[in-house]
């Protein structure tokens, strides 16, 4: 009788366990799905980081800085109509407020540092218009409102009449400081 002899298997070489990698390449990066270890006991309690607050909206940006404009402008008028003087480092603050402003929020948008210096340009004109009047109502013994909303006209003759070549100067300055402002803001 002649048995058939089974041939002598070969022995399962184990195969090498394979661990999905992160995307990232981060080998110590926590795997999906895992938990994360328990927290120690008397450990103080660490709140989760907030989130970013957002950035690259050019509407958000836009709007920011037509506030910050709005805002500049009365506080410039206000010093001018204090002061009775125009003042070159408020004209430097109301461009950088309009820049700042438009560059945290708006981002890197090419179109903000061009609104931000057109607003900067409106904001110091509507500043001084404020200080106009308000030097106005208060040598005429009135109040700032009736001169500057029932007399307009009148308001824009006196600023007129007294621009000189350094009113032009702070203008410049204003949208200088705003067109950099945002540029550097937005970094």
């Amino acid at each position: 009788m002649s048995q058939s002899a089974t041939p002598p298997q070969q022995p399962q070489q184990p195969q090498p366990v394979v661990q999905a990698q992160p995307v990232d390449g981060n080998p110590y990066a926590q795997q999906p799905g895992a938990v994360p270890p328990p927290q120690a006991p008397n450990a103080p309690y660490v709140p989760p980081v907030p989130p970013v607050p957002a950035r690259n909206n050019i509407g958000l940006g836009l709007v920011t800085a037509v506030v910050a404009a709005l805002v500049a402008a009365g506080v410039y008028g206000v010093v001018i109509g204090v002061t009775k003087h125009e003042i070159g480092w408020a004209a430097v603050g109301v461009g950088f407020v309009i820049g700042l402003a438009a560059g945290k929020l708006g981002g890197r948008n090419p179109v903000l540092p061009v609104v931000s210096a057109v607003l900067a340009l409106g904001s110091v004109y509507l500043g001084q218009l404020i200080g106009e009047a308000m030097i106005g109502a208060k040598d005429l013994g009135v109040s700032f409102s009736e001169v500057f909303f029932d007399h307009f006209d009148v308001v824009q003759e006196a600023w007129k009449a007294e621009a000189d070549p350094l009113t032009f100067v702070f203008f410049a300055i204003a949208a200088f400081a705003a067109f950099s402002g945002t540029k550097k803001a937005s970094l």
